[in-house]
């Protein structure tokens, strides 16, 4: 792993590596069952912690882990590649793992790239995860909100060969992955205030984003090796990342998917508008993850069928 590793902070769990990361501790018969939370591309641990103290009250032992280079600086982040990142999610899927006994079960739910760097583990190590949380998903910057040079990515490969463009941002752009106007500005003025431990950096460094594009490859192309039960939630208005990310899961994956498309949230579902129907689908899939263990491998994968849930009937 690229970077320093931080001590834990005085309150810290001893599973945690920095002081950014989380691990809350379960109860009752779900606490054999862990989910690891995987926040996105500049982001921090912060923004899964109301989805990860959801899951803890309904007895869940939750790990929300911190991406290296992730919760410093811009400098920090271009430093790491997504072999990286990668490595912070199965290093924190270990460590989760220890905390749950020789019975545990593991979900890793991801959000944005989080999601990409949750079905990157499902498909290497299926030994260790038993189901995956796929949220926002984000392998193409192609929401309605983002400006077309960003569909251009793939031309930053050859300026970073050529030491060009190190210190560049893809400034983030309104409303920020964020429908609820109050929670938007809350957001955007911790995103300014240059603590990037609380809401990030402002935007994405066109070195990260080269990254990025390439770990969304790798495992676009392995999508079929996710033989793992997986609960797909993502905005039918995402201004980040649209709804044909989360289509690409669906039609895809080696295994059994569950699909919840939300309308009246963006890109950040685990704060945004429908937190509360994010968290409630999260606790039930992750319950069904940690049912008792089937015999056979395929009685496992079949604790989710092939379904499709759409906030609007389930309001009606």
């Amino acid at each position: 792993m690229t970077g320093p590793v931080a001590a834990p902070a005085g309150n810290a769990h001893p599973a945690c590596v920095t002081p950014h990361e989380f691990l809350l501790p379960g109860h009752g018969a779900q606490a054999r069952t862990g989910v690891l939370l995987v926040h996105g591309l500049t982001g921090t641990p912060n923004e899964m912690r109301l989805l990860g103290k959801g899951l803890q009250r309904a007895g869940f032992t939750v790990y929300g882990v911190q991406l290296a280079g992730h919760c410093g600086t811009q400098d920090d982040l271009v430093a790491t590649r997504w072999q990286d990142w990668a490595a912070s999610v199965h290093a924190g899927a270990e460590r989760l793992r220890g905390q749950l006994g020789p019975k545990g079960r593991l979900v890793v739910m991801g959000l944005s790239m989080g999601a990409v760097l949750a079905l990157e583990i499902a498909a290497a190590r299926p030994e260790l995860v038993d189901g995956v949380g796929a949220l926002s998903t984000n392998f193409w910057y192609d929401g309605w909100s983002m400006p077309f040079y960003t569909r251009l990515s793939f031309l930053l490969r050859p300026f970073r060969a050529l030491g060009i463009g190190r210190r560049q941002l893809f400034l983030e752009q309104p409303p920020y992955g964020i429908k609820d106007e109050a929670l938007r500005k809350r957001i955007v003025a911790q995103m300014q205030s240059g603590d990037s431990a609380a809401a990030g950096l402002p935007g994405n460094p066109w070195y990260a984003v080269i990254e990025m594009r390439a770990l969304s490859q790798h495992v676009r192309q392995r999508l079929g090796l996710v033989r793992q039960p997986c609960l797909v939630m993502h905005a039918s208005h995402d201004d980040i990342s649209s709804l044909a990310n989360a289509r690409l899961i669906e039609r895809r994956a080696g295994g059994p998917v569950e699909m919840l498309v939300l309308h009246n949230s963006y890109h950040m579902i685990t704060i945004d508008r429908e937190r509360r129907t994010v968290t409630a689908h999260a606790v039930d899939f992750a319950g069904r993850i940690g049912a008792p263990a089937k015999s056979t491998a395929a009685s496992v994968s079949s604790a989710v069928d092939n379904k499709r849930y759409d906030t609007r009937s389930l309001a009606a």
